[in-house]
């Protein structure tokens, strides 16, 4: 073969070769680009404490009750609550427990003015809700469930009472008269008190405030002269039960149409409101066979003796030639 031939022949093959090389490195290093996450820009402005969701007055504050964000530093008021380095957290500590005194809405700043603190002057006012009362009743280690009921809880009241007869022993009776009431303080503590590792501590005390309706107010005064008033502890499972027994009664009217926030609402109200239409009783005879269940009927000659002693004096009053009898 020619010698320029076989040149040639190892030429193109050679070519080829580095062609086909070359094609190879094109095609794998053409594959999909892969994306990069990009880093979310860091927030900027001062970070500011704002509420999370909707706080009327009388809102308790606690940690879902706010949140930091950025904001204008153009717009940051000395009313604002400011972060400031690893202080912020402490700063968000100390509003735990506090009461609105003014309306706040959903993401707006929260205002060291709109907050009052326990032991403040007006903290029991703001604690109240709208229409409310506040009413003190005395406890012991027994009354007070031995110091367990704290700020914040409810509690049912219990009436127990001795009702005399016109003869033979007297009965013996317990009666629930309120229930769902909302423990505003224990003598003047509005908070429960903590340890140095954050646990409650139990602490006995002798009066318990509580919040009730101004008629709710009226029977448990008159309630603290029949008898002895206990507290009887609720579980937080019974604000559910309670709702859920008013809409199946019908007692509960929730607006045709109403959004699922005035829904919320109005089921809010009704767990958080006392009430003290049916009452529950025992009486000794429930507990032991010796004790009286009801007070016996009066007999006739029972009655009249009471009719006499219910009958005041007669005056007589003559004006003219007219002569009255009046009974006082």
């Amino acid at each position: 073969m020619d010698k320029k031939k076989v040149i040639l022949l190892v030429g193109a093959i050679v070519f080829a070769m580095f062609a086909a090389f070359m094609a190879k490195s094109l095609w794998s290093g053409s594959s999909a680009p892969v994306a990069q996450a990009q880093k979310p820009a860091a927030p900027s402005g001062p970070m500011i404490l704002v509420a999370t969701r909707s706080l009327p007055v009388g809102t308790i504050i606690t940690a879902d009750s706010y949140r930091y964000q950025p904001w204008p530093k153009d717009l940051i008021e000395e009313a604002y609550f400011v972060k400031k380095g690893e202080a912020g957290a402490n700063l968000a500590q100390e509003l735990d427990g506090t009461v609105v005194r003014n309306p706040i809405t959903a993401g707006q700043p929260i205002t060291k003015g709109a907050l009052v603190a326990p032991g403040d002057r007006g903290f029991l006012a703001a604690a109240l809700g709208p229409g409310m009362r506040a009413v003190t009743v005395p406890v012991s280690a027994l009354t007070g469930v031995a110091g367990f009921v704290f700020p914040g809880d409810r509690v049912d009241l219990v009436l127990t009472q001795k009702v005399n007869g016109v003869e033979g022993p007297t009965l013996n009776v317990s009666e629930t008269i309120i229930r769902n009431m909302r423990v505003l303080a224990t003598d003047q503590r509005a908070q429960p008190s903590l340890d140095d590792k954050g646990n409650t501590v139990v602490n006995s005390y002798k009066l318990v405030t509580l919040e009730a309706t101004p008629r709710i107010a009226e029977k448990i005064s008159v309630a603290q002269t029949i008898g002895t008033i206990s507290l009887s502890l609720r579980s937080l499972a019974d604000n559910s039960a309670a709702i859920e027994s008013a809409l199946a009664s019908g007692n509960l009217n929730i607006p045709k149409g109403a959004s699922r926030e005035e829904e919320e609402k109005i089921l809010r109200g009704l767990a958080q409101k006392p009430t003290s239409g049916k009452t529950s009783y025992s009486t000794g005879g429930d507990v032991s066979r010796f004790q009286r269940s009801t007070i016996p009927p009066m007999t006739a000659k029972q009655q009249e003796k009471i009719e006499e002693i219910r009958k005041g004096p007669v005056v007589n009053i003559s004006r003219g030639g007219n002569r009255q009898q009046v009974e006082f």
